[in-house]
């Protein structure tokens, strides 16, 4: 299979190629000479070199096609979008609605198109009932390989039985080739903005959402195979930093030589607005501070580097503990592209002054100040400036940002504890911490599990535990935040998740089977489907890739979680019904371990750790 890299270079050159041929094919910009003969020879060679690329890039698409995971949603909308194309010849581009069966008594998938179909033909004089649109979509279904059966049930709902031999091909191929994401057409570039916290500030619960939150789209978008930028937009540039400057000359004189020992930057903080409030003199020279740091000067530039490395320090200890990889690149990265912005608005005559210059949106009836009455710029002009470099320098195709409702709109609640405050974000993951290892313990963990383990497992549980209550809700509501609920190993928890998985683990090492033994299983044994629960468990393993799919189009990652507990307790079910290992009951010993039982564990256990990849959750070996 070619590289991504030959692959450009393959892609290039077929640019290049039949550029080259097309130029050849024009004989008038030619002089009669003996060379027209050369080159109509050339011609053919680049034609012949044009088709052997083409094959071979071709055959890598193939071959990245054929490693993927099989999206059955969509075969699915493909197979009955042409045979709904062909009973309702007179409808342009009719929709195709297709959902997996809650009820497995209704099915596998099911076809909800006939109903909105029947209201389109209607609207053009056409009366006909739904069923009979149904009837006529199965008449000219094509003979495929994933529909068994198909049934007509209600006013038009056509219900849809899958081949299993096709589903335990497909489970075989994810087992040989691991969870491998969709073929992409071409690799886009996404820029993810989230975090964002304020210089000479700390991190405190507002902030939770969006780290996390921003943290596992990165991680989804780069599995897709995206080139994905990772922006921390900090506030590290304003009118602060003026009275933090004045009140650190005042404090550490000798700033210049001795680094300053700032232990609580918040308290830090706050002495210096006080001192801004109360103080008349020092508000003057906070301000001239501003001026000087804005002109850069190298003694105020010194200062506030000092004051962002304490604070990046402190955001540091959080990102570590959370596994965020983030770039910093705050306000002050884009301070000189504001003029450039202002201009160009200028010179397309969309500013309006108002004594202030304002920029209307389209759509939006609040404008943006861009340049205020004094003449300085303001966050508007930062974001614009940021947006600008985004798209042309960066050449983002897409950019998300992920901002708690406390950064979006003042006043509203941040995170919600019982208690109703505002937590400090290092607090809160220093509480989890003590409560993960309170659990492990009260389950005895510490008795089987090496220190060094038992640390791990405490880490997994507590951070995991606090990324998952949050990742678990739609991120469009506010949740109340309980650690009790959420170190809970019973329901829809992080806690229970990493239980499950662990003992998903611990059966091929029960039944001593290793990962050699398990793959040539898979690629010399049939997974067979014959028992309800295998079959129901064989489904939801493969319903992976239609939920990135619906992931991509809403970017609601509460849906991979809800996906995640689905397949836990469906692999519960098939467990608690299905021997894997068979084991003597006096000696205790394996004496039976049927195949393609653990192959479906194994399955199971690859899709949970991918979705725990995405989420940003460590799972540890044992728990």
């Amino acid at each position: 299979k070619p590289s991504l890299v030959a692959k450009c270079i393959d892609e290039q050159e077929i640019r290049s190629l039949s550029a080259e041929i097309e130029s050849l094919k024009n004989p008038q910009s030619l002089s009669p000479s003996q060379r027209l003969d050369e080159l109509r020879d050339e011609n053919t060679k680049l034609k012949y070199r044009l088709n052997i690329l083409k094959r071979s890039l071709q055959g890598g698409r193939t071959a990245d096609c054929c490693k993927s995971m099989t999206n059955i949603n969509q075969r699915l909308q493909e197979v009955f979008g042409e045979a709904i194309r062909a009973a309702c010849p007179e409808l342009d581009d009719p929709p195709v609605s297709v959902a997996a069966n809650q009820q497995a008594k209704f099915g596998d998938y099911q076809c909800n198109s006939a109903m909105a179909l029947a209201q389109m033909l209607k609207a053009q004089g056409v009366k006909i009932n739904p069923r009979e649109i149904a009837e006529k979509i199965i008449q000219n279904l094509a003979d495929n390989d994933l529909v068994q059966k198909t049934e007509i049930a209600g006013p038009g709902f056509i219900n849809i039985q899958l081949k299993r031999p096709f589903v335990s091909k497909l489970l075989s191929k994810l087992l040989i080739n691991g969870v491998q994401p969709p073929p992409l057409d071409s690799r886009k570039r996404v820029v993810v903005d989230f975090s964002s916290p304020n210089i000479a500030k700390e991190m405190h619960v507002g902030h939770l959402r969006s780290t996390i939150i921003g943290e596992s789209m990165s991680r989804l978008f780069e599995f897709l195979g995206y080139d994905v930028v990772r922006l921390n937009h900090v506030g590290d540039w304003g009118t602060q930093f003026g009275m933090l400057i004045a009140h650190l000359q005042d404090k550490f004189p000798d700033y210049l030589t001795s680094s300053p020992p700032i232990s609580d930057l918040q308290a830090f903080y706050k002495e210096s607005k006080k001192r801004f409030d109360e103080e008349e003199d020092f508000k003057k020279r906070a301000y001239q501070c501003v001026v000087r740091l804005q002109s850069k000067e190298p003694n105020f530039i010194k200062a506030w580097n000092l004051i962002c490395d304490v604070s990046r320090r402190e955001f540091q200890k959080v990102y570590d503990c959370l596994d965020i990889k983030i770039v910093e690149r705050g306000e002050s990265y884009y301070q000189d592209m504001m003029t450039k912005v202002v201009k160009e608005f200028d010179e397309r005559g969309q500013c309006l002054d108002e004594g202030r210059k304002i920029v209307f949106v389209p759509g939006q009836p609040i404008p943006l100040t861009i340049v205020k009455s004094d003449g300085g710029y303001t966050y508007d002009t930062s974001d614009l400036a940021a947006l600008h470099q985004r798209i042309f320098v960066e050449k983002a195709d897409m950019i998300i940002y992920v901002t708690d409702s406390g950064q979006t709109s003042p006043g509203d609640s941040k995170f919600k504890t019982r208690s109703g405050e505002t937590v400090r974000l290092m607090d809160l993951l220093e509480e989890g911490l003590k409560r993960s290892m309170d659990k492990l313990k009260e389950k005895e963990r510490d008795k089987v599990l090496t220190p060094e383990e038992l640390t791990k497992a405490q880490r997994s549980v507590a951070f995991g535990c606090i990324k998952y209550a949050d990742l678990s809700h739609n991120r469009i509501n506010d949740y109340v935040f309980s650690f009790d609920k959420m170190l809970d190993d019973r329901g829809n928890t992080a806690a229970y998740l990493l239980y499950a998985f662990t003992r998903i683990r611990s059966i091929a090492r029960l039944a001593n089977i290793g990962k050699a033994t398990l793959r040539k299983a898979a690629e010399t044994s049939e997974v067979l489907l014959d028992h309800e629960k295998e079959w129901k468990l064989g489904k939801c393993i493969l319903r992976f890739p239609e939920i990135l799919q619906k992931i991509l189009d809403d970017l609601l990652l509460h849906t991979l979680s809800d996906y995640l507990y689905e397949l836990a307790t469906t692999f519960t079910e098939f467990y608690d019904n299905c021997y894997c290992v068979e084991k003597d009951r006096q000696t205790g010993e394996v004496v039976k371990v049927n195949m393609w039982r653990m192959l479906l564990c194994e399955a199971t256990a690859a899709i949970m750790a991918k979705c725990f990849d995405i989420l940003g959750i460590n799972p540890v070996g044992r728990m």
